[in-house]
């Protein structure tokens, strides 16, 4: 009986434990003693198709519709961030704030965007990314410039690339994220 009893409290120990790292997969947070340094990995939901969209054009040039990249195109975004690619995944936060075409030769888009967080200790917590995003580029690298709550003074980087897009303009981009703050 007394292993019975023993092994039922390990296999509850083990259950809270495999729960508590499951919810927090996406971001890990590592005090260094002067410093915290947090990663972060979630996906961006662009959806500029159907009935919702997550990003509208706001603005645009009078020669952005005979520009190949768009140039002078300006979207307001309210896009969501989640754990997978999938849109059904766990929702972790919205990315809110703008981007537009700035590339007269290449798809080279200015991002001015918040990434606020809804999730665990991360909850009303938000970084600024203020950067050049070379949207062909398998990979692009962004700067992160501030933040808000636990990103209070951040500074990072913010490594991107696309999950998937559509002929639409819709995308799903997977963000890896480094953001160093104080302690």
């Amino acid at each position: 009986m007394g292993k019975v009893v023993l092994l039922v409290i390990f296999a509850t120990i083990f259950t809270w434990v495999a729960r508590a790292q499951n919810q927090t997969s996406w971001a890990k947070r590592v005090d260094t003693g002067k410093e915290v340094v947090t990663t972060l990995q979630f996906y961006f939901h662009d959806k500029l198709s159907g009935s919702n969209p997550s990003a509208v054009q706001i603005a645009q040039a009078s020669g952005t519709n005979n520009s190949s990249t768009l140039f002078g195109a300006l979207l307001m975004i309210d896009d969501p961030l989640t754990i997978g690619p999938e849109p059904t995944s766990k929702l972790v936060g919205r990315a809110r704030g703008l981007y537009g075409s700035a590339g007269q030769t290449d798809m080279g888009l200015i991002m001015v965007v918040s990434y606020g967080f809804t999730d665990g200790i991360y909850q009303g917590s938000s970084f600024s990314l203020l950067s050049l995003n070379p949207a062909m580029n398998p990979v692009r690298e962004m700067a992160i410039v501030g933040g808000t709550g636990l990103f209070r003074l951040a500074r990072g980087y913010a490594l991107a690339q696309t999950y998937s897009a559509n002929s639409n303009g819709d995308a799903i981009v997977g963000y890896n994220v480094t953001i160093v703050t104080y302690v």
